[in-house]
């Protein structure tokens, strides 16, 4: 294509661009209460929101790591036994999300002292250091510093 065309295609893709972001990770809770004790007390987080829904008789939670600007964890509370069942394992043994940190082993202890259970204790990898924790529910979490 000529260089004319190459650019308005390029200045019309870029005006035309999508920006998108994941809003929200829902997090299957067995109840509302302990898990924003866990995730505020123990891990540190923000409480965003915590909204009663009366017409759908639950409540709209949003916690986020301190610093965190746009992904926020929705604790929902579960409808049914088969949500019910997905607690703590909804990645059947993977882990499920990843807490980046700007400071290992400061973040490391600091979860050590209040009592998260590592199950896979700090290694060295390529891309930065990392070491697996468990929510209250059994959900694994990587503890990521990024190199």
């Amino acid at each position: 294509l000529p260089r004319e065309v190459r650019v308005h295609v390029a200045e019309h893709a870029k005006e035309h661009a999508m920006k998108q972001s994941i809003g929200y990770i829902a997090l299957v809770v067995r109840d509302y209460d302990e898990a924003i004790q866990f995730y505020v007390d123990t891990l540190g987080f923000r409480l965003i929101e915590d909204t009663f829904i009366e017409a759908q008789n639950k409540r709209w939670v949003l916690v986020a790591p301190p610093g965190s600007t746009e992904t926020r964890l929705l604790l929902a509370r579960a409808a049914g036994e088969e949500q019910a069942s997905r607690i703590g394992n909804q990645t059947g043994g993977r882990v499920f999300l990843f807490l980046h940190t700007d400071d290992f082993w400061r973040d490391f202890r600091a979860l050590k002292r209040k009592g998260v259970v590592f199950v896979r204790e700090p290694k060295e990898e390529s891309y930065g250091t990392v070491a697996v924790f468990q929510d209250l529910y059994g959900n694994l979490w990587d503890l990521l510093q990024l190199k």
